[in-house]
């Protein structure tokens, strides 16, 4: 089959690498446009790109996915199937276009998670697993007609940032599983409505108000914020007047104190009281400065 593969971020690239190294027939990938970046506003290019350049594919990078040439371009490579890991919405002219259609990988176990952050929002709601799943694009954003779905366990202490590792690997191999179903013509679609149940839990974007520490509520509801929004974007809170990151913590006791308020020997550990318990930060970053485990940060800070 002849294989036409959309995707921008890191996410996506362990798939396009197991359709490569599964002998599939990749003609080419579309990416989002290269984009400044950083301080010095630098061109920055997508992960996909970067390595579908290092493979020799053709890289298609429109900036609207109705243009004219782009539609005409994408035509010409005659794919019989697309495949979508973590790339934008598609119009219907680009997913209908193919005769096999279009899959798209899914970080989660839908009809559960639909939307731009299932990753984060897995952990944020405080799940023990969650997973990957294959289906066929139709008009609606992740709800296609699902084809295969594996489950990932998630850990206690595992941040997003460890979960989209495990995932990653999972769509993979769930995507070749797919993509030879679909050669074989034995893909048997399941609608979700027949999987949907009384409760749907969405994964809308995240926002920077989103990412706030609300330190008065439950120690378990604060913990699984920070690991949910751990490396990025990074749940914060303001210690004297400074935006402080907070990637990683430890569970604590009580300290008897109103939820928000730290505490700290200057040396060793840095608490916050939360609703019913407090939480001990390991990892963390402060405004102006880099990631730092807490003994460096106590090193260099002097806390009020």
């Amino acid at each position: 089959m002849r294989i036409i593969f959309m995707g921008t971020p890191d996410f996506a690239v362990a798939s396009l690498e197991a359709l490569l190294q599964a002998g599939e027939e990749v003609v080419a990938v579309v990416t989002t446009p290269d984009k400044p970046a950083g301080r010095g506003q630098k061109m920055h290019e997508s992960a996909i790109k970067k390595y579908a350049i290092q493979q020799g594919l053709p890289v298609l990078q429109p900036e609207k996915l109705r243009n004219p040439e782009f539609i005409t371009a994408l035509q010409s490579y005659r794919a019989d199937l697309q495949v979508v890991v973590a790339f934008r919405m598609l119009p219907e002219v680009v997913w209908n276009m193919p005769p096999l259609g279009t899959i798209n990988v899914h970080a989660s176990l839908l009809p559960q998670y639909r939307g731009a952050a299932p990753i984060n929002h897995a952990i944020i709601q405080g799940e023990t697993h969650t997973g990957v799943t294959t289906f066929l694009l139709q008009h609606q954003i992740d709800t296609g007609n699902i084809l295969f779905s594996q489950q990932v366990e998630i850990a206690q202490e595992d941040t997003a940032g460890i979960l989209h590792d495990k995932l990653m690997a999972a769509g993979a191999e769930v995507l070749l599983k797919t993509v030879e179903a679909v050669r074989n013509n034995d893909i048997h679609p399941v609608p979700q409505a027949q999987l949907e149940t009384t409760v749907l839990k969405t994964a809308p974007k995240i926002f920077k108000e989103d990412c706030q520490i609300l330190w008065d509520r439950p120690t378990d509801k604060v913990y699984n914020q920070i690991r949910g929004l751990s490396p990025y974007p990074a749940a914060y809170t303001i210690l004297n007047d400074k935006v402080l990151k907070i990637f990683e913590t430890k569970k604590g006791q009580s300290l008897g104190e109103t939820p928000g308020t730290y505490s700290s020997d200057g040396k060793t550990f840095l608490s916050f009281a939360t609703q019913d318990g407090s939480l001990l930060v390991t990892s963390l970053q402060l405004e102006g400065k880099k990631r730092m485990q807490i003994e460096e940060f106590l090193r260099g800070y002097r806390l009020d």
